[in-house]
C-alpha cells in the first residue's frame, strides 16, 4: 500500500513538474536592457531570465537570439543555451519554420533547432525562410531555394524580398513584380516601388520617389484603391498608415481596405497599428524630422488611449511596449500601466 502511495505521489510530482516546464516555455518573454546587460521579464513584468547578455532578440518559436563574447547563440525560455555563441551578427537570424539563417564570417548556413547544419547554400547573403523558401543573393541577382537547399527560382532578379501571402515581390529591368513560388510571373513588372502582400492587398507606388503616388492592389494585380497618396504603407490589423503632404511637411492617416480614410491625417509621424494599438506623434516637424518627438498611442477610431509621451516611437507585441520616458526604458500595458522599469 505504501508504495502505491509512493507512486502516485512520484507521477503527481512529475505531471505537476511537467505542466510547470510546459507553462515556462510557453509563456511570452519580452527582451530588456539593464546597466549596459540584456535579459527578459514575464508579461507581468518579472524578470524571469537575469540580464547577463550583451544583446538579446525576441523569441521566435521558442528560441531567442542572445549575443555573448561577441558570438550570438539560442536560449531557451529558461534561459538555458541551447546553441552556443558562434555566430557573426545577422538581421534576420532567428528561427523561422524550424530553421535559423546564422553567418560565420561571410559564410552563411540554415541550423535546426539542435543547431545541426542542414543547408549551406553557395552565396554572397541569405535570408530567413518564409512559406517554405529563402531568398538568396547569387553575385548581384536574387534567387530562391527551398527547405532541401534546391534552388528553385534562379538568380534573375536584381532585388528580391519573402514570400508573403504566397508571393514574393522582385525587380527587373528596373521595374517591380510579383512571382508565385514556382517563379511564374503572377503580376507585372510596372511598379517603380512595392512592398508585400499583407491582409491581401500590397502597396505600390506609379511615378518616381519624389512625385509619384501609393496605391493598393490586389494578388490578381487589380487596383483596389487607385494612386493618390504621397506615401503609403502595408495593411496590418485592418489599417494602413498613409501620408499626404511630402516628408518635410507631410501629415499621417489611416485608412481601410476601401481606401476610406478612417482617421484624419493630422499626425506628425505614425507607424502601424498592432494590438489594436498604433503610435503616433504631434511634435513639431522641422525639415522632415520631429523636434522634441513625444510619441502616444491612438485606438482605430484615432482617440488618444495612452497620453503619455515616451521618447521614441514603438510597437505593441502581445500586450506590452517598449518604451522610453525621460530616457529611461519600460514596459507598458495597453493602458498604459508601467509593468517594468529598468534599474538605474
Amino acid at each position: 500500500m505504501k508504495s502505491l502511495v509512493k507512486i502516485k505521489l512520484t507521477v503527481l510530482v512529475l505531471v505537476g513538474l511537467f505542466c510547470q516546464f510546459s507553462l515556462v516555455a510557453d509563456e511570452m518573454l519580452y527582451p530588456f536592457a539593464e546597466k549596459g546587460k540584456y535579459g527578459y521579464i514575464n508579461k507581468s513584468g518579472k524578470v524571469v531570465v537575469t540580464a547577463q547578455y550583451e544583446y538579446a532578440d525576441k523569441f521566435y518559436e521558442g528560441l531567442a537570439v542572445v549575443k555573448q563574447g561577441g558570438k550570438r547563440g539560442f536560449i531557451d525560455a529558461t534561459g538555458k543555451m541551447v546553441i552556443q555563441p558562434q555566430y557573426d551578427q545577422k538581421v534576420d537570424g532567428y528561427f523561422s519554420e524550424g530553421l535559423a539563417c546564422v553567418k560565420t564570417g561571410s559564410k552563411y548556413s540554415y541550423i535546426d533547432k539542435t543547431g545541426k547544419t542542414v543547408i549551406e547554400p553557395k552565396c554572397e547573403h541569405a535570408y530567413k525562410f518564409s512559406e517554405g523558401m529563402a531568398r538568396v543573393q547569387i553575385g548581384l541577382k536574387f534567387a530562391y531555394i527551398d527547405k532541401t537547399g534546391n534552388l528553385v527560382i534562379k538568380p534573375e532578379y536584381e532585388g528580391g524580398w519573402d514570400f508573403r501571402e504566397g508571393l514574393a515581390r522582385v525587380k527587373k529591368g528596373g521595374k517591380w513584380g510579383f512571382i508565385d513560388k514556382t517563379g511564374k510571373v503572377i503580376i507585372d513588372f510596372k511598379y517603380d516601388e512595392t512592398f508585400e502582400f499583407s491582409e491581401g492587398l500590397a502597396n505600390v507606388r506609379v511615378g518616381d520617389d519624389k512625385t509619384g503616388k501609393w496605391g493598393y492592389i490586389d494578388k490578381t494585380g487589380k487596383e483596389v484603391i487607385e494612386p493618390q497618396f504621397d506615401r503609403a504603407w502595408t495593411f496590418s490589423d485592418g489599417l494602413a498608415c498613409i501620408r499626404v503632404g511630402d516628408y518635410k511637411t507631410g501629415k499621417f492617416g489611416y485608412i481601410d481596405k476601401t481606401g476610406k480614410v478612417i482617421i484624419n491625417p493630422v499626425f506628425s509621424g505614425a507607424y502601424f497599428f498592432n494590438d489594436g494599438l498604433a503610435c503616433v506623434s504631434t511634435s513639431p516637424l522641422v525639415n522632415g524630422s520631429l523636434k522634441d518627438a513625444k510619441w502616444q498611442f491612438v485606438d482605430k477610431t484615432g482617440k488618444l488611449v495612452i497620453t503619455r509621451g515616451a521618447d521614441f516611437f514603438a510597437d505593441f507585441n502581445k500586450g506590452l511596449a517598449y518604451v522610453s520616458y525621460g530616457g529611461i526604458m519600460n514596459y507598458i500595458d495597453k493602458t498604459g500601466k508601467v509593468v517594468w522599469t529598468a534599474a538605474q
